[in-house]
């Protein structure tokens, strides 16, 4: 009898399917064909080694966010065939903004799944909203890479298309409804000082604080000076003009967008 065949080395070394990933691959709704994909798209720059950020997700979260921004134009245009191109805009630019693809991860459960070096563990990585947005996109693009437009775009509308409602098609940001409030009351402009900043240099938390003369300052947290500015003005807007005292992320004005509605990018420019 003829010595059975031995496996080649490559399928001896094919690793097997880890079960945690097999779970996050049903929440995405894609199973990958190169799971290499969804690990690179998992590895922060944190945990990259020697490959640094080429080792990290960061091409394929550049990837990710053209792909997340055809996506969300394609399905806009079909579902809102009267919007002009400014409501079609503003819409796009309300879904594709860092919150909502930090809770599209949240949704998703990547946290627990990401690869992330000591520090950033430590300084709670798997829940900071700048590392999962980034997560969000990668893995779109690792969808892209894998399975083509298609199978990415599907995963979009399933994770995306929820919110194309409450993307407000006008409005204004917050910022520049203070500034005509207060010039509408002969008020100085309102200026705006940072108050704190925190947390590591690819990651930082900003705090301003909101001022118009004579009136209590309003105070704002967020990645970047211009969206903490926005929370800021927001909330001078809905304690001066609606009488009550409201926290960050509650629910504007009518016809007022906060920054994030906007689509204003996370960074730490003024």
């Amino acid at each position: 009898m003829g010595e059975e065949a031995r496996p080649s080395s490559r399928a001896r070394r094919a690793p097997r399917p880890k079960p945690g990933l097999n779970v996050l691959e049903e929440r995405i709704g894609h199973v990958f064909a190169d799971r290499s994909l969804l690990s690179l798209a998992l590895t922060h720059v944190s945990k990259a080694g020697g490959g640094g950020r080429v080792g990290s997700y960061q091409r394929l979260e550049f990837l990710g966010d053209r792909v997340l921004g055809l996506a969300i134009a394609d399905l806009l245009y079909e579902a809102f065939p009267q919007a002009d191109e400014g409501d079609l805009s503003r819409r796009l630019a309300g879904l594709v903004r860092r919150e909502t693809c930090a809770a599209v991860a949240t949704a998703w459960d990547v946290g627990p799944h990401l690869a992330l070096g000591p520090g950033e563990i430590q300084s709670g990585g798997r829940r900071n909203q700048t590392i999962l947005a980034d997560a969000c996109e990668s893995i779109l693009g690792a969808v892209f890479l894998d399975a083509g437009y298609e199978a990415a775009k599907a995963i979009v509308l399933a994770a995306f298309a929820p919110g194309t409602d409450t993307a407000a098609p006008r409005g204004r940001d917050a910022k520049s409804a203070l500034q005509e409030w207060a010039m509408g009351r002969a008020l100085p402009i309102p200026v705006y000082d940072v108050v704190e900043r925190s947390g590591p240099d690819h990651a930082p938390v900003f705090r301003i604080a909101a001022r118009v003369e004579g009136l209590e300052p309003g105070y704002g947290t967020g990645p970047s000076k211009r969206l903490a500015e926005q929370e800021a003005a927001r909330l001078v807007l809905d304690r001066e003009v609606q009488g009550v005292s409201q926290q960050p992320g509650a629910r504007p004005l009518n016809g007022m967008e906060t920054s994030a509605d906007v689509g204003e990018e996370s960074d730490s420019d003024a």
